[in-house]
């Protein structure tokens, strides 16, 4: 019996219909990529840090891509709450999630019960910057070493205190409390503008922040950096001295990539990556990351999550060495 165009037709109609239901996103991603507004999420509130780096990047990628981009914060739990969002949104390339990488790697081991596995609900798709985390304390203040700093800390016991507000700060600050044998009590804060008033009032005797708030408050003279976490001095800050040559060795280097939901197609994972390569190759972003103290990284998709994965192991150990216990 021949067929008719009417029954070939209806045929083709379930069948075409049955693979977009296997791949939702392919029916909601019509036409090239991109093709409407993108959307960058920044784990931290406006005005800090991490939001500094997320608008720089959220500007300068959308003149490359040629598409809209907004920020969306969405702070919380370290991080935790962000992540998660971007793991649970479509896998469609207009969700992106420019964060540090290790922060959200040491996660995973502070946590009982992470909302997430990073290794397998996000993906990397590109590399930002290396970076470290620094301790200050007031630009006014007579402490002008970390041996200073201990030897201030060391009689006041648990009644002295430390500000935190990402993963990355808590474990370094938790690391020297190991090595020098101190009970400060942290103070966590939801970034790390919010303990600023606090610390120049001597209600915190330190912070340990991030860098791009810690590099803008000393060159506005209100804070005084001590030492970066980093294993060796940094090629963007190379007058600031690392917590090793002072006696407390760690290398608790940070880094910033980019990620996206874990099953986001490889083209588009590729695309991003191109319009990253582009932005961090041109004199104004290593300047401006240079400025925040942090050397521009760049690799593949492949190179990042490779990096993902040791970050995890490496975070773990970093953890347990700073005896923090699961939250």
């Amino acid at each position: 019996m021949t067929k008719t165009p009417q029954t070939i037709t209806r045929r083709t109609a379930i069948a075409l219909a049955g693979s977009t239901l296997a791949m939702p996103w392919v029916a909601r991603a019509q036409g090239a990529y991109p093709n409407r507004t993108i959307t960058f999420v920044c784990a931290f509130s406006p005005g800090s840090g991490a939001d500094t780096l997320v608008r720089y990047f959220a500007d300068r990628v959308q003149k490359v891509a040629g598409q809209t981009i907004i920020v969306e914060n969405r702070p919380g739990a370290a991080g935790n709450v962000s992540a998660e969002f971007v793991a649970r949104a479509r896998p469609d390339g207009y969700t992106i999630y420019p964060h540090a990488a290790s922060s959200t790697a040491a996660n995973m081991h502070l946590f009982r019960r992470p909302p997430i596995d990073v290794a397998k609900d996000l993906q990397m798709a590109a590399k930002i910057n290396r970076q470290a985390f620094m301790i200050v304390v007031p630009a006014s203040s007579p402490i002008n070493s970390i041996k200073d700093l201990t030897d201030h800390l060391r009689p006041l016991g648990d009644k002295a205190s430390y500000a935190s507000a990402a993963t990355s700060g808590k474990v370094m600050a938790e690391t020297y409390k190991v090595l020098a044998n101190l009970k400060t009590e942290e103070v966590n804060y939801r970034d790390a503008g919010e303990s600023l008033n606090d610390m120049l009032s001597g209600q915190v005797a330190f912070g340990a922040h991030d860098p791009v708030f810690c590099l803008s408050q000393a060159s506005q003279g209100r804070l005084k950096i001590l030492a970066t976490a980093a294993g060796e001095r940094l090629k963007a800050i190379p007058q600031v001295p690392t917590m090793t040559e002072q006696g407390y060795p760690m290398d608790q280097l940070a880094w910033w990539g980019v990620f996206v939901p874990s099953q986001t197609p490889r083209p588009i994972v590729d695309t991003i990556n191109g319009w990253f390569k582009q932005v961090l190759e041109t004199d104004e972003t290593r300047e401006f990351l240079g400025r925040f103290g942090g050397d521009v990284a760049i690799g593949t998709p492949d190179e990042a999550q490779a990096m993902l994965l040791r970050t995890i192991d490496q975070w773990k150990e970093f953890v347990l060495v700073a005896k923090l216990p699961q939250q």
